[in-house]
């Protein structure tokens, strides 16, 4: 997980784009205008920098250029402005935005822009000196596998009512975020099934807020209607 600051002069916003990303388990760093934003930057080294354009003090393009003139553009920034324009866009970027972003900004674009920024900016394994680089890692990895492994879960308890599998199979040959998304959706449906959908029970049995919960399930598509029974909250 990486280290995200956020730069914003809106509290709402700041609070929300914390939230989301910390239930995605980053670290968050805040910051409401250029000032403190310089202060974490000489601070710390962040993975991330999520920047708004429009600030009181120095806008977001003024404080990217700083950046760059001064060689500490050493990070991903992502900008994000509600009153963007294509130019706009094109000058982020221009002086060393790798994305931007248009305010209200959607759960799905936020998740997305942020994993691309980070997949593109992350570190490459070093070669290993005296394998052939085709198939250096999944021979140091499994000398005798060369296909990706399957993840068999243990048996789930047994629900006749659920509907689910007694055992659910996760292909591990597949990016990070959808092999996540799969486990995750087994397990939230599970819960629910258990507990006859009620959210207030699953919210105390996984240790999330109802807010995040509804949020997450939302987000894996989970079917909310499929385990209710009578109604129970």
């Amino acid at each position: 997980m990486a280290t995200i600051l956020v730069v914003d002069d809106e509290l709402g916003i700041r609070a929300l784009l914390s939230e989301i990303l910390t239930d995605e388990g980053h670290t968050i760093e805040l910051a409401e205008n250029a000032a403190q934003a310089r202060a974490v930057r000489e601070r710390m080294r962040p993975d991330l920098v999520l920047l708004d354009i429009w600030m009181p003090d120095v806008d977001g393009i003024t404080l990217l250029k700083e950046w760059g003139s001064a060689g500490q553009l050493s990070m991903p920034v992502i900008m994000m402005s509600g009153h963007g324009t294509i130019d706009t866009a094109v000058e982020a970027t221009k002086v060393g935005a790798i994305a931007f972003l248009e305010k209200p900004i959607t759960l799905q674009k936020l998740l997305r822009a942020v994993e691309q920024a980070l997949v593109k900016t992350a570190p490459r394994a070093a070669p290993v000196v005296g394998v052939p680089s085709s198939y250096a890692r999944s021979e140091l990895l499994s000398p005798s596998v060369h296909t990706a492994p399957t993840l068999s879960a243990p048996p789930l308890a047994s629900l006749p009512s659920s509907g689910l599998a007694s055992e659910q199979v996760f292909e591990l040959d597949r990016p990070l975020r959808e092999a996540r998304d799969a486990f995750e959706k087994s397990y939230f449906e599970f819960h629910l099934a258990k507990e006859s959908g009620s959210m207030t029970r699953v919210a105390e049995k996984t240790g999330l807020e109802r807010t995040h919960l509804y949020r997450k399930l939302k987000q894996l598509g989970v079917d909310l209607t499929r385990n209710k029974r009578g109604g129970g909250l």
